[in-house]
């Protein structure tokens, strides 16, 4: 029986501590000093935040930091008791997270592209408990008038109900409003794609890009999730190389190749990556899970590009960041964000390697 090939995963993002806790956390005896520090890091971050007039969100009230964690709004809430989140406050203050990571590293990541047939590229990328499905068509349309001679992504964010039952109706609507306009932030510039790539014949032919998100399970830390879904995605796009052939009377006629492997491959070396910080006491966090996020007053999402230059940077959460929390969070984004980059477009590289008759695994496998 041949042996089963296993979807590639991100190296260099998990740095797990070597050896068990001689000693367990005895939970009642750290419960004081946990809400006590939970409570204290807020008090700070808002007094800091009236002193100096510049915090993002600046006006929370300064309530106690474990009572207050459920009001984040997170992609999916979760029900934790108050031992529990006094639990993970805490451990996060000693750099040591439930699952074992340090407050940097990142949970696995388990990369796939070209999952769906009938697209120009496609993805799947999970991480922990969260999976996402991204596909890319490529349709000929009109550029806009603004931009004459470049193309342009459209992006579309399905929550699936699967995901948590907090999406059925239309309750993931606002949801997937919200991500698609931040992703249309990041990726739609010419800093990150070559959008000129895109334009066949300039104010009458160019290739948009709908970029379909499907969000299949929820376990936290979606908007990083998504960003790497996506460029993975657009790294396997394959767009038809199209000729512009024009008669004697002006006319012109668009010619596509018939040759699948006559493409144009787009360039993602300069896509950024999203790295969110949670705000966990006096400390943050990459890649939360839920319960961590439960846990969160704030958080920071930084977009960052393989070099380590931020491109934009947004703040979620009812809670307030004063000036020296987010600076220190967005050197962590920076750094965390280089390794993230060079891992992914390792595991790309490599999985291109080898070949399209690789054995497909994971979703429509």
């Amino acid at each position: 029986m041949a042996p089963r090939h296993e979807a590639p995963r991100l190296p260099g993002l998990v740095q797990t501590r070597g050896g068990a806790q001689e000693k367990p956390i005895e939970l009642p005896a750290v419960a004081a000093a946990a809400v006590a520090a939970g409570a204290a890091a807020a008090q700070a971050d808002d007094e800091r935040a009236r002193g100096r007039g510049g915090a993002v969100g600046a006006g929370a009230t300064r309530e106690d930091d474990v009572r207050r964690a459920g009001r984040l709004g997170s992609m999916a809430s979760v029900a934790l008791s108050e031992a529990e989140k006094v639990y993970i406050v805490h451990g996060v203050q000693e750099d040591l997270r439930v699952d074992g990571r340090g407050c940097e590293d990142y949970r696995y990541v388990e990369v796939e592209t070209d999952v769906v047939s009938n697209t120009s590229g496609s993805a799947r990328v999970k991480l922990g408990h969260t999976d996402i499905l991204v596909g890319v068509k490529a349709e000929m349309g009109t550029p806009k008038l603004e931009k004459p001679n470049e193309g342009y992504l459209e992006f579309f964010v399905d929550c699936s109900a699967n995901a948590t039952p907090e999406f059925e109706g239309r309750g993931g609507d606002d949801l997937g409003t919200e991500i698609a306009n931040t992703l249309y932030r990041i990726f739609n510039n010419k800093s990150s794609i070559d959008l000129k790539s895109l334009c066949i014949s300039p104010r009458e032919h160019c290739w948009i890009l709908y970029v379909d998100v499907l969000l299949l399970e929820c376990g936290g830390n979606l908007f990083d999730t998504i960003c790497i879904a996506v460029k993975a995605a657009l790294f396997n796009t394959r767009i038809p190389r199209v000729r512009v052939l024009e008669d004697e009377e002006g006319s012109k006629d668009i010619e596509l190749s018939d040759d699948p492997y006559d493409c144009i491959r787009l360039s993602v070396e300069n896509v950024p990556c999203i790295v969110t910080l949670c705000k966990i006491g006096y400390r943050h966090v990459v890649d939360a899970t839920l319960q961590e996020e439960a846990c969160s007053l704030a958080s920071l999402l930084v977009s960052v590009t393989s070099t380590g230059v931020m491109t934009c940077m947004r703040k979620v959460g009812k809670g307030s960041l004063d000036p020296e929390s987010i600076f220190e969070m967005m050197e962590t984004g920076k750094r965390v964000g280089k390794v993230l980059h060079a891992s992914l477009q390792s595991v790309l590289h490599k999985e291109e390697s080898l070949g399209p008759k690789r054995q497909k695994v994971g979703f429509l496998g």
